[in-house]
C-alpha cells in the first residue's frame, strides 16, 4: 500500500523483493509534479560531468583504473541545493547526478581505446586521427549506450526490484533522499568532500612541484631492497599520490588485492 506521508528516508521495501500485492512507492510520487529538467540542473550536471571527466581521464591514464562519480556528484548536488535554498530539489539533483555520472563511462571507453589509434597512426602513417573523429566516436558511443539502456530500464528498475543488489545505486539514492530532511547531514558531507579535494590538491601540488618527498615509495630505499633488485631485478613500489590513495580507500582492501593479484599474474605469468 502507498504511504500517506511524503517520506524523508528510503522506504523499507526499497532494499528487498516485494511481497504478493505489495507496491513500492517511490519518493518522487508519479502523481506529483517536481522540477527536474531545469537550466540549473542541466548546467550543473554538465559542469560536474566536465570536471569529473577530466579527473577520471587523468586517473585512468595514470593507474589504469577509473572511479565512479555518482556518489560524490550526488553529495555535491545535495550540498549546492541546500546552500541555494532550492525547494523540492530531489528531481533536479537526480538530473544533475544522472548527467554528471556519465563522465566515468564515456571517459573509460575513450582512454582505453583512443591510445590504440595513435599507436596505429605511428605504425601506419596513412591512418590519420583528428580531434573531430575522437569527439564524434565518443559522442556516438555515448548515445548508443543510452539508446541500448532505455529498453532495459523498466525491466531492471521495476520488474527486478530487490532481486539484484545495486549497492552503488542504492547508496546514491540514499544520499539524494537524505537531502530532503530539514537537518540534512549532506551539507556537512559536501563540505568534507570539498575540504578533502583541497587537501589532496595541495598535497599533490607540493609533491610534484617542490619534490619535498617522493610520490612513489619502493624497496630500493633499504639495503635488502637494493640487494633484491640487483640479484632478481625485482622492485616493489607504492604510489602515494592523493588520487591513488583515495581510489584505494574507495575500492577497499578486497578489490585492491584482486587488482594487485591480476597485475602479478600478468607480469610474472603471462608476460
Amino acid at each position: 500500500m502507498y504511504q500517506d506521508a511524503d517520506p524523508v528516508e528510503m522506504p523499507e521495501n526499497a532494499f528487498r523483493e516485494l511481497g504478493e500485492g505489495e507496491h513500492y512507492r517511490p519518493i518522487m510520487h508519479p502523481a506529483h509534479d517536481y522540477p527536474e529538467v531545469t537550466p540549473y540542473s542541466v548546467s550543473m550536471g554538465l559542469i560536474l560531468a566536465i570536471i569529473f571527466s577530466a579527473a577520471a581521464a587523468y586517473l585512468g591514464l595514470k593507474v589504469g583504473q577509473v572511479f565512479e562519480a555518482a556518489i560524490p556528484i550526488a553529495i555535491i548536488a545535495v550540498g549546492f541545493s541546500g546552500a541555494l535554498k532550492k525547494k523540492n530539489p530531489l528531481g533536479q539533483n537526480v538530473i544533475i547526478q544522472s548527467i554528471g555520472a556519465c563522465s566515468g563511462v564515456i571517459v573509460a571507453g575513450a582512454i582505453f581505446t583512443l591510445p590504440a589509434l595513435y599507436i596505429l597512426q605511428a605504425k601506419y602513417p596513412d591512418i590519420s586521427v583528428n580531434f573531430f573523429q575522437i569527439f564524434l566516436s565518443s559522442l556516438l558511443g555515448g548515445i548508443l549506450g543510452i539508446l541500448f539502456f532505455i529498453p532495459f530500464r523498466k525491466y531492471f528498475v521495476k520488474d527486478m526490484h530487490g532481486k539484484y543488489p545495486f549497492p552503488e545505486a542504492t547508496a546514491t539514492t540514499q544520499v539524494l533522499a537524505s537531502g530532503l530532511g530539514k537537518d540534512s547531514a549532506n551539507a556537512g558531507q559536501a563540505k568534507t568532500l570539498i575540504f578533502a579535494s583541497l587537501i589532496g590538491g595541495i598535497y599533490d601540488y607540493v609533491v610534484e612541484t617542490f619534490g619535498f618527498w617522493a610520490n612513489t615509495l619502493n624497496t630500493m630505499v633499504t639495503s635488502w631492497g637494493q640487494t633484491l633488485a640487483e640479484k632478481t631485478k625485482l622492485v616493489v613500489s607504492c604510489n602515494t599520490t592523493a588520487a591513488v590513495l583515495g581510489l584505494g580507500y574507495i575500492i577497499g582492501l578486497k578489490y585492491s588485492f584482486i587488482i594487485f593479484a591480476g597485475s602479478i599474474f600478468v607480469w610474472w605469468v603471462i608476460i
